[in-house]
């Protein structure tokens, strides 16, 4: 008999269930709540804000978005790319689903995948871009991080925070340039490890797992000889995480703190970076913590700071929930199966996004 959807099918999933949630309630109640009172008690600065910076920042995060969805598409072969606007609305769909339940990118990956198979695209070649394009981001990112840190410590000397974002980066850098080399250099003895590890898995096909790993790490190559191609994705990757830290930079400036480019850069680098372990959705009070300490530590004012990031991440982390929701509707406008939207996220849920092929 089927176990019901939503329902941890073993003891071992029902485990991780509560360990993610307990970690989930555990970084709301010690980092989220206090930002919350944070801003309460600066509400008098509402009064002061500036309109028009706050349009520019929705513009900028607006803008961010396209860039990730013009980068989805680069990676694409060209007879199966969809539209710009199909691309946006998936981008908006996998972001708003992983805002919203734990294990967060990994769930969110997995719808990606069936909305861009559904929009035509070979399951090779999504299985290729969800993988590529958060590897590809990862190193744009630490790239920037990295730029900041030369740029700042000859200006203001050495900060711990300084070694925090280096050390942090650095792991980053290395774990993303193992996982490259393994499927560029190794991937026959990656494909047979995991096949090994996935013959053991319920409902997981390894040989067809080992293949698909083998698919990704030939065209990883082809791409990796293409200039053209990798250049225009290095450029939409740099693009995306720049206008997203225009949009804070912005929004910082509403409530009257213009902030330098390398402390932007490297409190924004390493609140990213940070919010890359799956802690909670999207990286929910690891960011506005991350960024909160930094800015302080560059010279904010805590009020100003604390305003500038929650208004910051209404847009960043809130706002692609609903509209999200609004553009899965219309991807699957077609599909009359009631419950389809939650049926798809509690299937993402429990399967994870290595299972769907």
């Amino acid at each position: 008999m089927r176990e019901p959807l939503g329902v941890p099918s073993t003891p071992r999933q029902r485990l991780q269930r509560v360990v993610v949630i307990l970690a989930a309630a555990i970084v709301f109640e010690y980092l989220v709540l206090p930002q919350i009172a944070g801003a309460r008690r600066t509400v008098h600065l509402l009064g002061q804000v500036n309109v028009a910076w706050l349009a520019a920042g929705l513009l900028l995060e607006g803008a961010a978005i396209v860039s990730y969805a013009e980068l989805t598409r680069t990676l694409l072969p060209d007879d199966t790319r969809p539209s710009l606007w199909t691309v946006v609305r998936i981008t908006l769909s996998t972001l708003g689903l992983s805002h919203v339940i734990p294990g967060g990118t990994a769930v969110g990956s997995s719808m990606g995948f069936r909305l861009l198979t559904n929009e035509g695209v070979r399951g090779t070649d999504a299985g290729f871009v969800l993988a590529t394009e958060g590897l590809g981001s990862a190193i744009v990112l630490n790239v920037l991080l990295w730029l900041g840190l030369v740029v700042s410590i000859p200006l203001r000397g050495f900060n711990p925070v300084y070694l925090t974002a280096a050390v942090v980066g650095t792991l980053l850098l290395a774990a993303v340039g193992a996982a490259v080399l393994l499927l560029t250099k190794g991937e026959d003895r990656l494909a047979s490890a995991v096949c090994r590890i996935a013959g053991h898995v319920p409902l997981v096909d390894g040989n067809a797992v080992a293949d698909m790993l083998r698919r990704v790490a030939t065209r990883l190559r082809q791409i990796a000889t293409d200039d053209g191609v990798l250049w225009r994705a290095v450029r939409w990757a740099a693009l995306n995480w720049l206008l997203d830290m225009a949009s804070l930079w912005v929004f910082l400036a509403a409530f009257g703190y213009r902030t330098l480019p390398d402390a932007l850069i490297i409190s924004y680098g390493l609140a990213n970076v940070l919010a890359a372990i799956p802690l909670t959705p999207g990286g929910l009070g690891v960011i506005e913590a991350a960024l909160t300490a930094s800015l302080v530590g560059f010279g904010a004012t805590r009020d100003v700071a604390v305003l500038g990031i929650v208004s910051y991440r209404l847009l960043n982390f809130w706002l692609p929930i609903p509209l999200g929701a609004v553009s899965y509707v219309t991807l699957r406008a077609g599909d009359r199966e009631p419950g389809e939207l939650r049926r798809v996220a509690e299937e993402a849920a429990n399967r994870g996004p290595h299972e769907v092929t």
